[in-house]
């Protein structure tokens, strides 16, 4: 992948470094990543919880429906997602338009016979990957807000590896969760148990429908839903991917670690029950974890920040996910339904980020004229004491801070 890597204009890196706030660390804040944002949509969205108004988000219709970024503290808070501001100046990028944000949507799958990235007859490399127009630059359309939630919707006509086009729509339903909804969803009482920390989570309901004549299958080929979320690595950030108890001999069966090369051995560690990446931004890697062994909470640990981050999706343990490696020869149906990845330079020594990456898949969507398909996805982004957030991970990951924060030493 590659972005625009003209020079930032100077106003852009004067805000830049007039919003840093001091705490553990340099932090951008929520307030800096907005006014930057004002400045290139000017419809931006930002919605809020009426019961607790410093849980914000920022949405963009023009840059495709994306959750930019989010806070748990107002304007003057964290920035939680990675915003590549880099990638607004220039022209568009002929590969993709790397623009950041926490929560974007993309359809898969990238690679394979089935492959919306790549021509008909191409060959699968770099110069020939292409990321649609529909969702790298070309702006949605707001059908609905109010103050917590936004639908956006967009038509898309695509053409696949396999020379199908297809004609579908998508509705995207973004909502900043209530805490009654979040107590629901984590099995938590989080507000009531936890009065102290400070939380911001949403969900996003993504609805994929076939508005064509014909039906999709293995014919044809079909897409899948694929949400992307982008965050700013740290020395001390670690993802963890939790995935149904398996025998160590048995790894192999449990996930894909080796997209971009095998990741060294003290960058990715694994139980029988837990994978841990590294999430420095400063080597590339990835992996993924198949949808029978995988389970619906990953997570990553800032320590430096103290700041718990938390991604819920739905999954479906016995339906077929498509494999996206760039060739046609691994088995269609043999793709992961989440995966992580680190970012770091390329060969040349060029680097998008860096950042790192939770991801979340849809199945195969296998659907007639008029069907539709729905994947959804939740993000939480948590910061208070030590003792607290120990036991929401120990809870929703099943892992401890001190399992985190020692995986690598």
């Amino acid at each position: 992948m590659s972005c625009n890597n003209n020079k930032k204009e100077k106003s852009d890196q004067s805000v830049k470094d007039s919003s840093v706030v001091k705490n553990d660390s340099s932090i951008i804040t929520f307030g800096h990543d907005l006014n930057f944002l004002k400045e290139k949509d000017s419809n931006l969205l930002v919605l809020s919880l009426p019961e607790n108004p410093q849980a914000q988000i920022i949405v963009s219709a023009k840059y495709q429906a994306k959750v930019f970024t989010s806070t748990a503290q107002g304007t003057g808070g964290q920035s939680f997602g990675w915003v590549n501001y880099k990638a607004f100046n220039g022209s568009l990028d002929p590969h993709m338009n790397a623009y950041g944000g926490e929560n974007r949507f993309w359809l898969g799958p990238e690679g394979g016979k089935y492959s919306l990235f790549f021509a008909p007859d191409s060959t699968m490399e770099f110069d020939n990957w292409k990321t649609p127009d529909a969702f790298d630059s070309e702006s949605w359309t707001i059908e609905k807000s109010d103050a917590r939630s936004a639908t956006l919707t967009k038509q898309m006509n695509l053409l696949n590896y396999k020379g199908t086009h297809l004609s579908l729509s998508i509705e995207r339903v973004i909502q900043l969760l209530s805490p009654m909804e979040i107590d629901r969803q984590t099995g938590m009482e989080i507000s009531k148990s936890f009065p102290d920390i400070k939380l911001v989570a949403y969900l996003t309901d993504n609805k994929l429908t076939n508005t064509g004549t014909a039906s999709w299958d293995e014919n044809t080929g079909m897409p899948c839903i694929w949400i992307l979320d982008m965050f700013t690595p740290s020395d001390k950030t670690v993802i963890v991917v939790p995935f149904k108890k398996t025998p160590a001999t048995e790894f192999n069966q449990v996930a894909t670690t080796d997209y971009f090369g095998a990741i060294p051995e003290d960058r990715l560690k694994h139980t029988e029950d837990v994978l841990y990446l590294k999430a420095d931004g400063k080597m590339r890697g990835k992996l993924g974890v198949r949808p029978a062994k995988a389970r619906d909470w990953i997570g990553s640990y800032s320590a430096d920040s103290k700041v718990l981050t938390l991604l819920h999706y739905n999954i479906d343990a016995h339906a077929k996910y498509l494999n996206q490696q760039w060739n046609t020869k691994p088995p269609v149906f043999d793709g992961d339904a989440v995966n992580a990845y680190n970012d770091g330079p390329l060969a040349d020594g060029s680097q998008m980020g860096p950042f790192y990456e939770l991801e979340s898949v849809s199945p195969a969507a296998f659907l007639a004229p008029g069907a539709s398909l729905t994947h959804q996805q939740s993000v939480y982004h948590i910061t208070g004491s030590v003792e607290d957030l120990n036991k929401i991970t120990l809870q929703l990951l099943g892992v401890s801070l001190s399992d985190i924060t020692t995986a690598f030493p």
